[in-house]
């Protein structure tokens, strides 16, 4: 495969390799079978991807839109980091392998590949998961090891710098839950990073998680830019964003839609060992454009939530509130805050 495409081409390429030949009505039934799961609230004790035509229609209807959320919260993550670069990295729950690409692009240009270990309990995703990142021809996925383990309390891990959990809490029960995030912790030399679904209860889970990583030692990177408790009063909101997802033809094929894009909304956080340079406030709304003003609703460094209007007076800060989006950090390191 060209490895000089971008890799959220080289995903979609794979991905058209791994369903060529599998009867869309085969696909588009496990994809409903994959929905109804997703939706729910009952945490499952048997792996739901249970041969290949599953892991093919899982792969088509969340990896890409899985490795864009994830993809995104490494984004702010690094932002926090600065230089630091992981030499391992231990993907649990990965599946086939959608944060593993994340961070394999996150830092590609590394001297050397991140060494990545990616653990599921269904053998039929760590197989599917090698076939794709074989054909990824990226040099941290080629490499991976794919290890079947039981994710939940018994989870045993080794040490490494980075420890990613994505689109798993959901699928255990509170207490596996609340042992998973505590034993990822634990493992983490460097940092943890969780991704959970844009909806209350996906919310929720991550606040929770974020609550432990810190009881830990952790210091939050991102999204947050400060590691006191979360402003948003319980009940009355939910902190998440959103990622844009290029989906292919066949990808519109199995999910049923028309457009040629799709919004992923997401909760995460990531959380360090070492000291982090978090944004000094966060966009946690999608901006308000007015005439001769833009609205930016932001989680501040005080702990607090806050609207900030930049109008044209503010000259350069505005425009770069104009290109602002839901997300960024604020302000940007090459404007000034109004006054």
């Amino acid at each position: 495969m060209n490895h000089s495409l971008p890799v959220p081409d080289v995903l979609r390429s794979a991905l058209a390799g791994l369903l060529d030949g599998l009867p869309p009505s085969q696909a588009t039934g496990a994809v409903d079978r994959l929905i109804g799961h997703y939706r729910g609230v009952v945490p499952t004790h048997a792996p739901v991807l249970r041969d290949r035509s599953d892991v093919a229609a899982y792969a088509a209807y969340r990896m890409p839109a899985t490795f864009e959320a994830v993809r995104s919260a490494l984004d702010a993550f690094r932002d926090a980091s600065r230089s630091w670069t992981p030499a391992t990295h231990t993907d649990i729950g990965g599946g086939t392998g959608s944060a593993s690409w994340a961070v394999a692009e996150a830092w590609e240009d590394a001297d050397t590949p991140v060494a990545t270990t990616v653990l599921d309990w269904a053998e039929p995703a760590l197989a599917v998961g090698r076939e794709l990142a074989e054909a990824s021809g990226l040099p941290g996925l080629r490499t991976a090891r794919w290890e079947r383990a039981r994710i939940g309390s018994a989870l045993t891990l080794e040490r490494a710098d980075l420890v990613t959990v994505s689109y798993v809490l959901n699928e255990l029960t509170p207490d596996d839950r609340r042992t998973l995030i505590d034993t990822a912790a634990a493992a983490a030399t460097g940092a943890v990073v969780i991704v959970e679904p844009g909806t209350p209860d996906g919310y929720a889970r991550i606040i929770e998680a974020r609550d432990r990583l810190i009881a830990a030692g952790l210091r939050v990177a991102a999204p947050c830019p400060h590691s006191a408790a979360c402003p948003i009063e319980p009940g009355t909101d939910w902190c998440h964003f959103s990622a844009r997802v290029s989906r292919s033809s066949l990808h519109r094929q199995i999910k049923g839609g028309s457009l040629a894009y799709e919004d992923e909304k997401f909760s995460y956080v990531a959380a360090t060992r070492f000291t982090p340079e978090p944004a000094p406030a966060r966009i946690v709304r999608r901006p308000q454009i007015r005439k001769g003003q833009v609205l930016l609703d932001l989680c501040t460094a005080e702990e607090q939530l806050r609207r900030e209007t930049v109008s044209k007076r503010h000259g350069t800060l505005y425009r770069a509130a104009r290109d602002a989006e839901w997300g960024d950090p604020w302000p940007p390191h090459s404007a000034q805050s109004p006054s």
